[in-house]
């Protein structure tokens, strides 16, 4: 079975397209992930999903623990046959969920993260080896380390502890994974804020030494702004060799940002969360189809897409869907999204091989 592997192929100062090679086929970065957090990547199809040149989805540990539960996917063969996708799957660790949806939660430095189910109450217990057992019975293709998700803060103090959490639960994942070639197990950095933390997190999971290495703790509230210092701040010191990734990011102009700060691989909710209320991403910035002022305007969404033929649809028709609650809508919104999204991966992967990814930069980052 063939090894997981990861290869630079260009770059253009930071910005770097690479190669991520795997047993289900191999992924192109930088690479967007649409977000198939139930085992679905909502209003859409996996074959619509592949048709926009998405090479691999995420999905969630949290979610799918909840709701139908590890042993009810593994008796189907495992999470790519229960939701009929042959693409690679990467799956968070359920950190982040636990932190922001159950009702109730504390942690327990040896139990890991007890919490009441956000569904119906009942209590779970997810501790490093769990999650890591959870997520190689759904047979995952690239495994996230648990980890400890704080909540935006300033203190000093309540990050450095949880960051040295992270790192007891990092070295327990690890050893919880063993040793599967054909599998990656990513590292997630954390660190708040802190460039003195966000150092020593990078320092110690480097030491235990995993696949790749992600960004965590971030797009939970700080500023644009804020998240690109992280990453300047820590940049020089990522490993080369190995795939970056931002969690949970994001908008397309932050994707921009990052790629030039060296990030390769990033997942949102953004695409299809927006194109079930109404917001839609196009090279002229986002438009809001809800708004009266499409009511006459029959021109399409995007004139250039023709994929899938979307550009059928005019603003017209499809302000008219959302104001009546029609399905379709969403559907036809969710997967527009998601091709511009792999539309711009595609365009910074060009003008990255190009060497011409900074003027792309500055032509997009405040339009996007």
């Amino acid at each position: 079975m063939k090894k997981f592997a990861f290869k630079i192929l260009k770059k253009d100062n930071f910005a770097r397209c690479g190669l991520i090679e795997t047993h289900r086929g191999n992924i192109k970065t930088p690479v967007f992930m649409p977000v198939g957090t139930q085992a679905t990547v909502k209003a859409c199809t996996i074959d619509d999903i592949k048709k926009t040149g998405s090479e691999i989805i995420l999905s969630n540990t949290y979610h799918l623990m909840i709701r139908p539960g590890v042993e009810r996917i593994q008796q189907a063969g495992g999470l790519h046959k229960f939701m009929n996708c042959d693409l690679p799957i990467l799956t968070d660790s359920g950190g982040f969920q636990v932190m922001s949806l159950s009702k109730l939660n504390r942690i327990d430095k040896e139990k890991g993260a007890i919490f009441n189910s956000h569904v119906d109450g009942k209590k779970y217990f997810l501790s490093p080896e769990e999650s890591i057992r959870i997520q190689l019975g759904l047979d995952s293709d690239i495994v996230m380390i648990m980890d400890e998700c704080p909540k935006k803060t300033n203190d000093y103090e309540i990050i450095k502890k949880s960051m040295n959490l992270s790192l007891y639960w990092a070295e327990r994942s690890k050893k919880a994974f063993g040793n599967i070639p054909h599998k990656a197990l990513f590292g997630i950095i954390q660190g708040g804020l802190f460039k003195d933390l966000r150092a020593q997190s990078l320092n110690e999971l480097e030491k235990i030494n995993f696949d790749g290495y992600a960004l965590g703790g971030l797009a939970v509230g700080e500023s644009q702004n804020e998240m690109f210092q992280v990453l300047d701040d820590i940049k020089y010191d990522m490993p080369f060799e190995k795939p970056h990734y931002l969690m949970g990011v994001g908008t397309p102009s932050d994707i921009l940002g990052a790629v030039k700060r060296g990030i390769d691989m990033f997942d949102c909710v953004l695409p299809t969360r927006s194109g079930r209320t109404g917001l839609a991403f196009t090279w002229e910035g986002r438009i809001n189809l809800k708004n009266n002022k499409y009511r006459n305007d029959n021109s399409p969404l995007d004139k250039e897409c023709d994929n899938f033929n979307l550009n059928k649809y005019s603003k017209n028709y499809l302000n008219h869907l959302f104001n009546t609650n029609e399905i379709l809508a969403s559907m036809l919104l969710s997967l527009h999204n998601i091709n511009f999204y792999q539309e711009l991966m595609r365009a910074i992967r060009y003008n990255i091989g190009k060497g011409t990814f900074e003027e792309f930069h500055n032509k997009y980052i405040n339009k996007l």
